[in-house]
Formats: structure tokens, C-alpha cells, sequence
């Protein structure tokens, strides 16, 4: 019985002592990728060792060339310059811009860093229609927005300041003044034509007030704008390149047919510079 006691006391130790590295309860030691690290030698410890310091080195240089390469390219603020406005390119400089000092004022804004002035909004007044005592028709509040409109782009592509939409005006006494002409019985459209103190076909004295003038078939408040800013003597009285804007107003008439057989679509327009 003691014989029994003993051996089983002994069988408990050696079981205690073993069982750990025998594998106990955990992984199968079958396993190899597991049971490798338990039983492995210090040697093949330390080999591991330096293998793994070797490839943490290398993905440390790796992350420190990264993040160099990143700050160097933070370094160009490419986003912010991508979104810089690109310059809309200037309009060519036609010779009547030329004749009026556009080049000029282009190139004295640009020493300045700054840059022509920009178009205005905005709508014009009205005009009545009028019908003449002849049967000529008068204004619209077309051909005064047509002009104003027309006016003030040649005025921005030329490098000079806008004139504010609502300073321009319908003016009745210019449109007297072409009624007059418009009236004149002769067939021939020039006969009327010309400034105060012309005298018409039929002998009626002119009347109204005068204007720089221009006309013909097919034009429109826009196409008379643009022929009185290519042409000197007209541009320098109605455009006024050297002048300010302060104060000013742009006065307007149209005038559509006449006696004693011309089309609607023959016009005679009027237009002066003035104070408002």
C-alpha cells in the first residue's frame, strides 16, 4: 500500500513537471508554424531577431522617404493654383481703339496691376413709339437698349469706363429734328439731310434740335453706335475718351420710314452727349 502511495506520488510530480512542454492545453503540437517558437533554439531566436530588425529598418526608410517626398511636394500649392481665375483675354484693338488711345490705356492700367473696367446691369427707360404727323414711326424702347447696350461695349472693350444704364435718355427734340427730315417729300433720302440750318425740299425751315447724326437701311440703335465710334469727329463728340463720366447722360432718337416712300427699315438716329 505504501509501495503504491509512493509511485503515485512520484507519477503526480513527473506529470506536473512535463505536462507544460509536452503541450498541455494548447495547440496541437502537430502544428507546426506554433510548435516551432516553444521548442526553437536561443540561436534561431536571435537570427529571427535580426532578420525582423532588418525589414523594420528598411519600411522605416521606406516611411521616412515618403513622408519627405510628401512634404516636399506640399511645398507647391497646386490646389490654390489651379484655382486662380485665368485673365479673359483682351479684345484686338480696331483702328478707331487705336486712333482713341485704347492701347494706351490698357498699357497704363496693366503698369498699375489693374485692369479695364467691366460692363454694368441694369435696364434703360422706355421710349413712346411716337408716330409723326407723316406717318413716321418714332423711338422704341428697343432702339434705346440697343444703343445703350452697343454703346457701353464699345465703351468697355476700348478700355472706358460704362456709362450707367439709366443715364441713358429718350430725347423727343433730336426726334423733332428727324421727323423733319424723315418728312421731307423729296425721293431722295440725303435731302433733308445735314445739321441745323439745312432747309428741306419743300422749303419747311428745320425745327427740333440737333445731334450727331447717322441713318440708312437695315440699321439699329447698334449698328449707328458702332459707326459713330468709327468715325473721329463723331467719337470724339458722343464717346469722349478723354472726358469723365461724372454726372453724365447719353441722349438718344430713332426715327423708322419716311415720305413718301421709304421702308420701316430705313432709320435716321440721333444722339448727343449731355449733363443728366
Amino acid at each position: 500500500m505504501k509501495r503504491s502511495l509512493f509511485l503515485g506520488a512520484v507519477f503526480t510530480t513527473v506529470m506536473v513537471l512535463v505536462l507544460p512542454f509536452v503541450g498541455g492545453g494548447g495547440p496541437s503540437f502537430l502544428t507546426p508554424a506554433n510548435a516551432a517558437p516553444a521548442v526553437a533554439a536561443p540561436v534561431a531566436r536571435a537570427s529571427l531577431f535580426v532578420d525582423t530588425s532588418a525589414v523594420v529598418l528598411d519600411a522605416a526608410a521606406e516611411v521616412i522617404d515618403v513622408e519627405a517626398s510628401a512634404e516636399a511636394t506640399l511645398t507647391v500649392d497646386t490646389e490654390h493654383l489651379a484655382q486662380k481665375p485665368v485673365p479673359k483675354p483682351l479684345p484686338p484693338v480696331s483702328a478707331a481703339g487705336k486712333a482713341s488711345g485704347t492701347s494706351e490705356r490698357r498699357a497704363a492700367l496693366q503698369a498699375q496691376g489693374l485692369s479695364c473696367p467691366g460692363n454694368v446691369g441694369g435696364g434703360v427707360g422706355g421710349a413712346p413709339g411716337r408716330v409723326s404727323g407723316g406717318g413716321v414711326q418714332g423711338t422704341t424702347s428697343d432702339d434705346l437698349a440697343s444703343f445703350a447696350a452697343a454703346y457701353n461695349s464699345i465703351r468697355v472693350a476700348n478700355c472706358l469706363q460704362p456709362i450707367p444704364m439709366s443715364n441713358f435718355r429718350y430725347d423727343s427734340c433730336m426726334e423733332d429734328r428727324l421727323f423733319w427730315m424723315a418728312e421731307d417729300p423729296s425721293t431722295d433720302p440725303a435731302s433733308a439731310w445735314g445739321h441745323m440750318g439745312s432747309v428741306r425740299s419743300d422749303g419747311v425751315p428745320s425745327y427740333g434740335c440737333d445731334g450727331n447724326l447717322a441713318g440708312g437701311s437695315g440699321n439699329t440703335g447698334a449698328t449707328v453706335a458702332q459707326k459713330w465710334w468709327n468715325s473721329t469727329g463723331h467719337r470724339n463728340s458722343l464717346y469722349r475718351p478723354s472726358s469723365g463720366i461724372g454726372g453724365v447722360c447719353i441722349y438718344f432718337a430713332m426715327t423708322h420710314g419716311g415720305v413718301p416712300n421709304e421702308p420701316y427699315s430705313f432709320t435716321r438716329a440721333a444722339a448727343r452727349w449731355g449733363g443728366c
